[in-house]
């Protein structure tokens, strides 16, 4: 019985896998709402500076709590670097305003309740949710690095030491 399926399931992880993004590969660009009231395209940043997308699960849940906190606190580190950084979830953008208000977040946590942006990223969960992964994207637009093993409370640290290995430019 389960032989019959086994085609079908290959196909699926061969054109899922084919589709995942790369280091190197042109970063889809994004038109997204932050928590600040403000429209952000990845497209503005191109030749200007680095960007770190990295997306979170859901709001208000323990993980990405802790998560938006380390950058909140220590967004300093971060902001050492010209780099402009940003949290993203399918989460509504409202959802969004208040979790940035609660963790006191100092930085543009995008909404992307339409699921687009996250799907072309290859971060959308079959249950919906965006899976917890970084992109590091360089000015020229092409992925430097995809961090898929995110450790919440140290993540404003990991990026600071991620945008050194990876050269970025340190801010003036």
């Amino acid at each position: 019985m389960y032989q019959r399926f086994l085609p079908v399931l290959l196909s699926f992880f061969i054109s899922a896998s084919a589709l995942a993004l790369e280091v190197g590969d042109q970063a889809p660009d994004f038109t997204l709402a932050g928590s600040d009231g403000k429209t952000y395209s990845l497209s503005d940043y191109r030749g200007k500076k680095a960007v770190v997308l990295a997306w979170f699960p859901k709001a208000y849940t323990r993980g990405c709590t802790i998560e938006c906190k380390s950058l909140a606190e220590n967004g300093h580190l971060i902001r050492a670097y010209e780099v402009s950084y940003f949290m993203a979830s399918v989460d509504a953008l409202e959802d969004n305003k208040g979790f940035a208000e609660a963790t006191e977040a100092d930085f543009p946590l995008l909404s992307d309740p339409s699921k687009a942006v996250a799907e072309a990223y290859g971060v959308l969960h079959e249950l919906g949710y965006a899976k917890r992964h970084t992109f590091y994207i360089g000015k020229d637009g092409r992925i430097l690095k995809i961090d898929r093993a995110v450790q919440p409370a140290s993540s404003a640290e990991d990026m600071a030491r991620t945008l050194a290995e990876l050269g970025v430019a340190l801010s003036d």
